[in-house]
């Protein structure tokens, strides 16, 4: 973070902030060639980037600040030039007369920085604070946008391309002439800054004059500068190339996948084109190895959930089925259990289309149709491995259903995923596609439903006094008991989170079990609703009530709450 580590742990003991133990013990623990203490101690949440920074900034008799770039007057920005700011990690805050009031994000650098900025702007007398290194970046972006022109060496206003001195015109494809390298630094532009605003998939859709690109970030798409129109069928091929695809087909929908690595980390991309009216759509999603450490608590269960879905992933046999839309975490859910219960003394084996993530000690299978290596055949082939745990990306139809459940029938557990709104429902759907009810009823343990609601930004999370509407609303969930709860949180937005009030995404369950009674429905070929009532009447709660417990608890927002449950009746 600094370039004199020691200096500053020196600091951050004589404060009291750490003490010479945890420095000790995290010197030892280093394993990673070119990683500091300090590095560690930050990682782990010992000591934050605010600890150092006011520290740093109180010994060198500097004010430590937060910034909001929305505050600071445009005005002001013009004093420094762009190219200096993003240089030096400096953003102009103030301006009175030739005095002019700038923040650092590296106040180590405090010496260096300030006799450039005095050799830039001679006339001015500066004075320095520190601020943190997210804000000022964010400052940065918002005063100094970047057009994709500065960004690779193109001319011209608009994106409108140019020839420049010794360069040949912009050409139609990324495979020859000189346009070749700023379309691929282009290019691994919008993968690495998607990366960096930890987006989960990447939009880029021709439209009629523009070519969009959006993010979708914590399940909500943004908009992005546009690249020029004209570099439109560039930026595609260069991606169709990284990919694999075909380039000169234009005309049928492809596939492909791109691995890459960004600042030490090796990611992979799943990549999807389809044609449309103003050339080919293509949608990249990023899939984060980091998902597939999440424990049971980080996905978002509460405490009896977490209990009770435990006991359910131990049982030796049987089926437990995540439903939800696509896109509401159920894939991730089902490898956080595979983690749990991936032992040595256990053969598990998954069944996917595709196979998204490699997942150490499993045997994956990947689902190919040309073939006709379909769920039904691949799941017939390894139940003859002996495998003790399966896992099967998704049940389609029928026949795949009767194989899974009387694999669970002759001793296996068994996970999977159905496209149900409710947890009961999974059973009506199971019965839809042919499945008998004996067989429903002997094999299937639970059935969850889930979602993905957004995060209140733990940074600017902000508490407030809920309004009579949002009690009443709360009071389905609370029972009357509404009056007990006097605060509720919301995001004011910062740099963190873009400015949204969220940062990241947790999960709201319902759990529906299979007892006696219920089995009973099942054999009757009872309705969901009245399967849903005797779960109701088991305790079971629903998507939204168990949103709104976390909403009380201050993890996200009765907004959000609301949007991911509108389908829910109770």
């Amino acid at each position: 973070m600094t370039s004199n580590d020691d200096y500053v742990l020196q600091l951050l003991e004589e404060q009291g902030i750490v003490s010479a133990e945890e420095i000790e013990r995290v010197q030892s623990s280093i394993k990673q060639e070119g990683e500091t203490s300090l590095d560690i101690l930050l990682q782990t949440g010992a000591v934050t980037e605010n600890d150092v920074l006011a520290t740093i900034a109180a010994q060198f008799g500097m004010e430590y600040v937060t910034i909001d770039p929305e505050q600071i007057d445009p005005e002001v920005a013009k004093v420094v030039p762009p190219d200096v700011a993003r240089k030096f990690g400096v953003v102009p805050l103030v301006r009175s007369g030739q005095s002019v009031t700038v923040a650092l994000d590296d106040p180590m650098s405090y010496d260096n920085t300030m006799d450039s900025l005095r050799y830039v702007l001679p006339d001015y007398d500066i004075q320095a604070v520190v601020a943190p290194r997210a804000e000022v970046k964010a400052a940065i972006g918002k005063l100094y946008p970047l057009t994709f022109g500065e960004q690779f060496g193109f001319e011209g206003a608009d994106g409108v391309m140019q020839k420049k001195e010794g360069e040949e015109a912009e050409g139609g494809d990324a495979g020859g002439g000189d346009d070749e390298a700023p379309v691929i630094r282009l290019v691994s532009m919008i993968l690495t800054q998607a990366i960096e605003m930890h987006a989960s998939d990447i939009h880029l859709e021709p439209m009629e004059r523009t070519f969009r690109v959006r993010y979708r970030i914590d399940g909500v798409l943004r908009k992005m500068e546009d690249p020029p129109k004209r570099l439109q069928a560039a930026i595609i091929s260069r991606i169709k190339i990284m990919s694999g695809m075909k380039i000169a087909e234009k005309r049928i929908p492809q596939d492909g996948r791109i691995q890459i690595k960004v600042k030490g980390n090796d990611l992979d991309l799943r990549v999807s084109s389809v044609p449309t009216n103003h050339g080919e759509s293509i949608v990249m999603r990023i899939l984060d190895k980091s998902n597939l450490r999440l424990g049971l608590p980080q996905l978002g269960f509460l405490s009896d959930d977490q209990t009770k879905f435990e006991r359910l992933i131990g049982l030796p046999d049987g089926v437990l089925l995540v439903t939800g839309p696509t896109g509401s975490g159920k894939t991730t859910t089902l490898y956080g259990c595979l983690n749990q219960i991936n032992l040595p003394d256990r053969k598990i084996i998954t069944v996917e289309d595709p196979v998204e993530y490699q997942l150490a000690g499993i045997n994956q299978v990947q689902v190919n149709k040309d073939v006709g290596m379909d769920f039904s055949a691949a799941l017939r082939s390894i139940l003859r491995q002996a495998p003790n745990i399966v896992m099967i990306g998704e049940i389609r139809d029928g026949e795949t259903a009767d194989i899974a459940l009387e694999a669970a029938l002759t001793g296996h557990l068994v996970f999977s995923t159905l496209h149900t709104n409710d947890a009961p429902s999974a059973v009506t759907r199971l019965l839809d596609i042919g499945v008998k009810p004996y067989l429903v009823a002997s094999a299937l343990r639970a059935a969850m439903a889930q979602r993905l609601v957004r995060q209140i930004c733990p940074n600017c999370r902000q508490e407030y006094t809920p309004t009579d509407r949002e009690l009443k609303m709360l009071g389905a969930l609370t029972k009357g008991r509404q009056n007990t709860i006097s605060k509720m949180y919301k995001g004011a937005g910062c740099a963190k989170c873009g400015k949204s009030g969220y940062k990241g995404r947790k999960g709201i369950f319902e759990i529906f079990l299979v007892d006696d009674t219920i089995q009973r429905l099942i054999f009757d070929h009872s309705p969901a609703t009245v399967l849903r009532a005797r779960a109701r009447e088991m305790g079971m709660r629903t998507l939204r009530e168990d949103g709104m417990l976390k909403v009380a608890s201050g993890m996200t927002s009765l907004e959000e709450v609301l949007r991911a449950t509108m389908g829910d009746a109770d």
